[in-house]
């Protein structure tokens, strides 16, 4: 069960982050969508328990996933966008 609640969190803050960070070069799809959330929580769980907001064992919420998934959006972004000027 923890799983699909991973993918409704994961996708929920995957929509609300691209609704914060909107851009061309973003990827789309429900598929693309959720995992951006998916790793966001992951990414917001790692910072949260190096910076000792969360303890061990213990996972980002929504709010962190979003914050996570921003991350994740910009970061991309930015890869993407170098990709894009090389070429």
């Amino acid at each position: 069960m923890s799983i699909l609640w991973a993918i409704g969190i994961g996708f929920i803050a995957g929509v609300i982050a691209k609704f914060i960070m909107p851009g061309d070069n973003e990827p789309a799809g429900f598929i693309l969508t959720t995992i951006l959330g998916i790793v966001g929580a992951f990414v917001a769980t790692y910072l949260g328990q190096a910076l000792g907001w969360y303890r061990p064992g213990e996972g980002a919420g929504l709010i962190g996933a979003v914050v996570g998934a921003v991350i994740v959006l910009f970061v991309y972004g930015f890869v993407v966008g170098r990709q894009r000027r090389a070429i």
